[in-house]
């Protein structure tokens, strides 16, 4: 439809049909329209069409926009998608760096380090309340066992506190329990799962595991139900927290390590990284429902917040593989081309060649962005979770390995 000059109707005749066809007043303040009539050959007013609409005495015919509009709307489209996509998350990644005893508080938007805080030696795991204010460090040791967990201050950027384990050592796995006044420590020497009491600072619990090498620990989301990773004896260990009795212990298969619980809580992967699979437990049952092939060398996986999708880090191949939950099938594998630095004195040495050792996983609440750290390679992936591309890297410090996300933005 040709544009009219404002306050001027454009008289139409009518069509062969002899029906009437409506021609809009575009004027301002002027939104009624007029119709021709061919019974009573003259224009007569009536209300407005609806949007988008050219109404007739019995028909109805959609308006068609004009190629210049959908050029217009296509191009605008074209511009947006790639800057929706570039959006980053506000807040702060905290990456612990085993070879420095240090945690890395960086900006996810800008990727600039706001502030290195001291940790005890070896910090492998880190994990944030759920109000993001505070973050516990499991100091692991390196020759010497470690015992301790450090407290931060988030937004203070500093140590808030030093909580002492003993007799308890080797400290790795981490999770807070609902509140964030208690969390769940594994200790690989005591083969137990350690309740710790926040406030107090004090082992509140320890829950023997029965199993050797109890690595890492993922709580349901209400606190009732906690897994552990056993690497040594490669099985998971699960544990009903409100009477603390041992569930059951599940076999998945050689150096079970990572753990991945659905958000509905009903399902667990556990990727087993010395047979290159990854295990599916039904939490119910208690029992592997599914194994499938991961190479090369699965050490840790996350589910995305929608639970669709759950990410694997493959320190032998090191690239992401990326799995359908729901079909259980492996969906493609995320390419992560970080050049290996040195590796001496590091965990791994150099078992892997010239893999970067990929390692912690961390995604962002609204499943937007990933965060792979590189061992080997002492830098941290950015990875968009639309395209399933790595965007960019940060640096934090040497060795990076466990992270965890707060929203809160520092200064």
């Amino acid at each position: 439809m040709l544009p009219l000059r404002p306050g001027r109707a454009r008289r139409v005749p009518p069509n062969r049909a002899g029906r009437p066809v409506i021609a809009p007043l575009p004027a301002p303040g002027n939104g009624d329209t007029r119709e021709w009539s061919a019974r009573a050959r003259r224009f007569r007013r009536r209300p407005p069409p609806a949007p988008g609409v050219a109404i007739g005495c019995d028909e109805e015919v959609t308006m068609r926009e004009s190629p210049l509009h959908r050029f217009a709307t296509i191009f605008a489209a074209a511009l947006a998608a790639p800057l929706a996509a570039a959006t980053t998350p506000t807040g702060t990644l905290l990456v612990a760096n085993k070879s420095e005893a240090t945690v890395s508080l960086v900006d996810a938007a800008s990727r600039a380090v706001r502030a290195t805080v001291p940790t005890g030696e070896g910090p492998h795991e880190v994990a944030v309340s759920p109000d993001g204010r505070a973050a516990l460090v499991a100091n692991y040791g390196a020759r010497q066992p470690g015992s301790t967990l450090t407290v931060i201050d988030v937004p203070g950027r500093r140590v808030a506190r030093t909580i002492e384990l003993a007799p308890h050592r080797r400290p790795h796995g981490l999770a807070f329990l609902p509140g964030g006044e208690r969390a769940l420590v594994t200790a690989e020497e005591s083969r137990a799962l350690l309740v710790v009491d926040l406030a107090r600072g004090v082992v509140e619990r320890a829950l023997p595991t029965g199993a050797e090498v109890s690595h890492m620990v993922v709580a349901s989301t209400d606190g009732a139900r906690a897994y552990v990773a056993n690497i040594g004896s490669g099985s998971v260990t699960a544990f009903d927290l409100g009477s603390g009795e041992r569930l059951s212990e599940i076999r998945t298969g050689r150096g079970a390590e990572g753990l991945a619980l659905a958000p509905d809580g009903k399902e667990l992967w556990v990727t087993n990284r010395d047979d290159d699979t990854v295990s599916v437990i039904d939490a119910a049952a208690l029992r592997v429902v599914a194994t499938l092939a991961a190479p090369d060398f699965p050490i840790r996986a996350e589910v995305t917040p929608g639970g669709l999708r759950v990410l694997v880090s493959c320190a032998g191949s090191g690239d992401l593989a990326v799995f359908d939950r729901a079909r259980r099938v492996l969906e493609r594998r995320v390419s992560l081309p970080a050049p290996a630095g040195t590796t001496e004195g590091k965990l791994f040495g150099g078992r892997f060649g010239a893999s970067s050792v990929p390692i912690g996983i961390e995604i962002a609440p609204d499943g937007s962005r990933a965060w792979i750290a590189h061992a080997s390679a002492d830098v941290v992936s950015e990875v968009d979770l639309e395209r399933f591309t790595r965007t960019g890297e940060l640096r934090a410090g040497r060795e990076p390995d466990g992270m965890a996300f707060s929203p809160l933005t520092l200064p």
